[in-house]
């Protein structure tokens, strides 16, 4: 009987420890400390002076214990990885405000929709002083039987004390992140088929040239892409932009 509980035991802290999440990045702004907690593949969590912006929570509930609850959630898709009731509830997202595309209001339980804000590409809000600028996401070449049509999703650009941040959600090296400018702190996507390969990822990062940049969501059809690749693609084309490999993928 012992030797069963110990071996429970062995197996529930083990399940913990698989699920730990990646150490909280601080990154300074002119609002003070803006903390960056990596969750799970989009998912993460952003933090500054008591206000908490959830991108894209999905996944386990328990990957959320602990964690503060949400002023602000953006979700830049319909796919499950992006777009998760039951992530909603876990993060008790009901009296947030939630920054979303038209097709992912569409589909908001009713609890949600009297504090929903629609940003279309190209669209701009301010919640609780921080700017959200909504940004095209899509595949490239574009077709109507893309996963990722163009206008549909959103990736964002925010404003926060100073620092410009930006989530790129579901979409290939497209002209519009690019073109980008001035980017502090950038989340970049790279999983196939669902948006880009490594090198592409790493050619439109030398191209708007962050100042941070964090690989993310890049677990794709055929498991994780290679992460230390891309950081040294990318810093074979510029030294300065800082490459930081967190594990976005705590159950694995």
């Amino acid at each position: 009987m012992k030797l069963r509980i110990l071996a429970a035991c062995m197996a529930l802290v083990a399940g913990t420890a698989q699920a730990q999440l990646a150490p909280a990045d601080k990154i300074q702004t002119s609002a003070g400390a803006l903390t960056v907690q990596p969750i799970v593949h989009a998912s993460l969590l952003l933090s500054v002076k008591g206000i908490n912006i959830y991108a894209d929570p999905s996944g386990d509930p328990a990957l959320f214990k602990g964690l503060g609850a949400p002023d602000i959630v953006l979700i830049t898709d319909i796919h499950g990885d992006h777009f998760d009731t039951t992530a909603l509830a876990s993060i008790n997202a009901s009296k947030a405000t939630l920054v979303v595309p038209q097709v992912v209001a569409d589909q908001l339980p009713a609890a949600y929709k009297g504090h929903v804000v629609v940003l279309h590409n190209g669209g701009t809000a301010t919640v609780k002083g921080i700017t959200i600028t909504a940004l095209p996401m899509y595949n490239l070449p574009e077709s109507p039987a893309a996963m990722h049509t163009k206008g549909r999703g959103n990736g964002y650009v925010l404003t926060i004390g100073g620092k410009r941040i930006y989530l790129s959600g579901d979409t290939q090296g497209i002209p519009e992140m690019r073109a980008l400018k001035n980017i502090d702190v950038a989340f970049v996507c790279m999983n196939l088929p669902y948006t880009m390969d490594v090198p592409e990822a790493a050619d439109a990062v030398l191209a708007f040239k962050p100042k941070v940049v964090y690989p993310y969501h890049y677990r794709g059809k055929n498991g994780l892409s290679d992460v230390n690749a891309f950081k040294e693609k990318v810093n074979a084309g510029d030294k300065a932009i800082d490459v930081r490999l967190r594990n976005w993928y705590p159950q694995r």
